[in-house]
């Protein structure tokens, strides 16, 4: 198999990994939408679930061949970083509400940054920039206000959720595309 073939290949298998990472989203930014009145214990839980799969899949598709050795670096960082989090909230759910905004800030902070890299690295378009953009914003208006209760972060972080559970749908949809060969160029032009 050539180059081509082999980066075709990899956006295949990316697309449907990239299309349950925003489905997922989608469906934690919905929940968290739905019910604004959740108790810490809830929303941490739900954003831990969240979390660990972003980390997971963000992992899986680092070790995919045809990278550069920053982006996948910049990859495996965000893996890990969202991994951690997952993990530490799923170890102690009673989290105080300060503690879990000012970690869910970071968290949307340090992966928004390293998304906008990444995605620099890329000839992919701008999906990638814009998720990044989204989830930096959405770390910042955490991080300012701490205090602003459940409800507000039950909102941003839902609203951030479908946003950018919609967009990986849309990148998933371009990976696919790409690998099968419906979209003009080669799997060698995307950067896979």
């Amino acid at each position: 198999m050539d180059r081509t073939a082999d980066l075709a290949a990899d956006a295949r298998r990316d697309s449907w990994l990239v299309a349950l990472e925003g489905v997922i989203a989608i469906v934690f930014g919905v929940l968290a939408i739905a019910w604004p009145g959740l108790t810490i214990l809830v929303l941490a839980v739900l954003f831990a679930g969240y979390v660990l799969v972003h980390g997971v899949v963000t992992l899986a598709r680092a070790v995919r061949r045809g990278q550069d050795a920053p982006r996948r670096v910049a990859r495996i960082v965000i893996g890990v970083i969202s991994i951690a989090a997952g993990v530490i909230l799923l170890v102690w759910p009673q989290v105080t509400a300060l503690a879990l905004v000012v970690l869910v800030g970071a968290w949307a902070v340090l992966t928004g940054l390293l998304e906008i890299f990444t995605a620099s690295r890329l000839s992919a378009g701008w999906w990638p920039i814009v998720v990044g953009v989204a989830s930096l914003l959405a770390g910042l208006l955490i991080v300012v206000n701490p205090r602003a209760g459940a409800y507000a972060i039950a909102l941003v972080i839902g609203i951030y959720a479908i946003i950018a559970g919609v967009l990986m749908l849309g990148e998933a949809w371009r990976l696919h595309r790409l690998g099968s060969g419906a979209v003009g160029g080669t799997a060698a032009h995307a950067g896979v």
